[in-house]
Parts: structure tokens; sequence; C-alpha cells
């Protein structure tokens, strides 16, 4: 078996791990607000985050280099977090996750004011199909749009926009700055909202929240290890396979079902998420490649982050 495609499978079945997280915030989504989740959410990945503190070797202190824009992506992170969590909780998973596909499209546009990169004709045409078929998965007119879907539009909003601040400033930023501002921003703003949504949880759903972050610290152990065999160009891609989770999840646990629009929908904005991970990976392409380097994973701010673990593995410079 080559690298790429033991890459490859690594990487599927970290997004396998990751669906399976997402499919208990849906669950739990159905009794409680996503503030509550959120919060014990973060307060239960504090362990972690305390054991990446005691690992970090790098000299420096926690005031960002950055303050501005690190302010900006903690602010995105946190509205990322809170949306995503609702919009699993009110949409059917696979409408969720075609929404969430067009974050590289929404990355590719930000690239161009925040980090100066020259999109190419080719690769508006890729976003233009791509934004399309958000529109096809919307079906404005068809359907009444709901909150759940303007939570999902904001979640890919605000992981396009931390993600693209990460590529401006992540070579400046210490690792755990990026990671604990997030953290502790919505540690604070849902434990400020917690009084007022707050339903008491039985030992087994605590211990529900408390799966999620090991199976979150799962994937991303397995996202690592298949970045380190494989090509990126051959990696990332491996994110679309959720779609298919999110189909068997949802019919066998919550009796919903692919319907055409998102099914097409999803299928147009895979494409061209694909064709500009593809076209990144090109040698002739920018030395910036913001979609290839965003690890291919929403980021919630509740949870550790993908990058820095890959860089303490020397797979990221």
């Amino acid at each position: 078996m080559g690298n790429n495609t033991k890459g490859a499978l690594i990487a599927l079945l970290a997004f396998a791990v990751f669906s399976t997280h997402d499919v208990i915030v849906k669950i739990l989504g159905a009794s409680y607000s996503p503030f509550q989740i959120v919060f014990f959410s973060v307060l239960l990945g504090f362990p972690w985050v305390t054991l990446m503190l005691i690992r970090d070797t790098t000299s420096g202190n926690l005031r960002p280099r950055h303050p501005w824009w690190t302010a900006l992506r903690t602010v995105a992170t946190t509205c990322t977090g809170i949306s995503a969590y609702y919009a699993f909780s009110a949409l059917p998973l696979a409408q969720v996750y075609a929404i969430l596909f067009a974050t590289p499209l929404l990355i590719t546009i930000l690239s161009i004011p925040i980090l100066g990169e020259q999109v190419r004709l080719r690769r508006w045409l890729a976003v233009l199909v791509g934004l399309s078929g958000v529109i096809v998965v919307l079906r404005p007119g068809g359907e009444p749009l709901s909150l759940g879907h303007g939570a999902a539009l904001l979640a890919a909003m605000g992981s396009a926009l931390a993600s693209i601040i990460v590529r401006k400033i992540g070579k400046d930023e210490r690792s755990i700055v990026l990671l604990i501002f997030p953290m502790m921003t919505n540690f604070v703003v849902m434990g400020a909202a917690l009084p007022f949504v707050y339903e008491p949880m039985p030992i087994e759903h605590l211990v529900g929240i408390a799966v999620m972050s090991l199976l979150v610290l799962m994937a991303s152990a397995l996202v690592i290890e298949a970045y380190k065999v494989g090509e990126a160009v051959v990696v990332a891609p491996m994110q679309y396979s959720q779609i298919i989770w999110a189909s068997l999840f949802g019919t066998l646990l919550f009796n919903e079902t692919l319907d055409g629009f998102t099914l097409v929908g999803a299928a147009i904005i895979i494409a061209s998420g694909l064709y500009i991970v593809l076209r990144e990976g090109q040698s002739d392409a920018s030395e910036n490649t913001p979609v290839l380097r965003t690890r291919t994973r929403t980021e919630t701010g509740t949870s550790l982050r993908i990058g820095p673990l890959m860089r303490a593995r020397g797979k990221l410079k």
C-alpha cells in the first residue's frame, strides 16, 4: 500500500470520528442550548490545553504579537462554535456539512484582501460554481430558510476568517496564544449566558460531552498521522467523506433523508472545492496555499487545534 493511499485511509477514519462527534452534538442539541454544550465542551477541553502548555517549550508569554488580528480571529472562532453547534441541532447533518464545505471557497475569497493572494480566472469560476451549489442547498423560495441555515452559513464564514488569519499571523504568534484566547472567550461568554439557558444534565449527558472531547483528540491525532504519511493534496479532500457519514447517521439515527437539492448542491460544492485544493497542490501555485493550510476541520474554539500539534510533530514549518 502506497503512502498516499495509507494517508487517505487514515484521513477517512479521522473524519468518520469527527462525524461521530457531530452526531453527539446533534443528540445533545435536542435537549440543551448550544451555549451550554459549548461551555461544557470547553471546560472538559482545558485538561488537554494544560498538557499542551506543559509540553510547550517555546519561549515567550501569552501576550499576542498581533492583538487586533488575534482579537478578530477570537471573535470569528467563538461565533463559529456557537453557530456550528446550533446548526447541527437544527438541520439535517447532510445540509450542515454541505454548507460548511463552502469554507474553502470563502477562504479563497478572503485570501485576496488579507493575504494579498492573486486569484485567477479559473479559481474564480470554481468559487462562483461552488457558491451556486450553496444556493442549490438553500433553495430559496422552495423551502423556508431557517435560523439553522443562517447559523451554518455564519459558521462557514467564521471558520474561513479564522483560518485565513492563522495563515497571516501564524508564523509570528505562539500556537498556544491562538488556542487559549478562543477557548477562554468561549468559556467567559458561554458561562455568562449559562444562567439563562441552563438545564440540569444527567451524568450520561456529561459523559457524552467528555466523549466528544476524546473523539476530537482521537480524530486530530489521526489527521496528524494522515498528513505525516500522505501528501496534503491527497489527504485534504478526504473531509468530503463526511457527507457519506451524514447520510448514514442521519438515516439510521434521526430519520433524515438526503433530498435531491442537498445532494446536487453538495456535489457542486465538493467539485469546486476539490478543484481549488488540487490547483493549490500544483508546483506553480502560490506559496500561501490558504486552503491546503487550513487542515480541513472547522475550528470552534472548544478543543485543541490540529495545526500546532502537527508542528509539534515536525510536519509543518
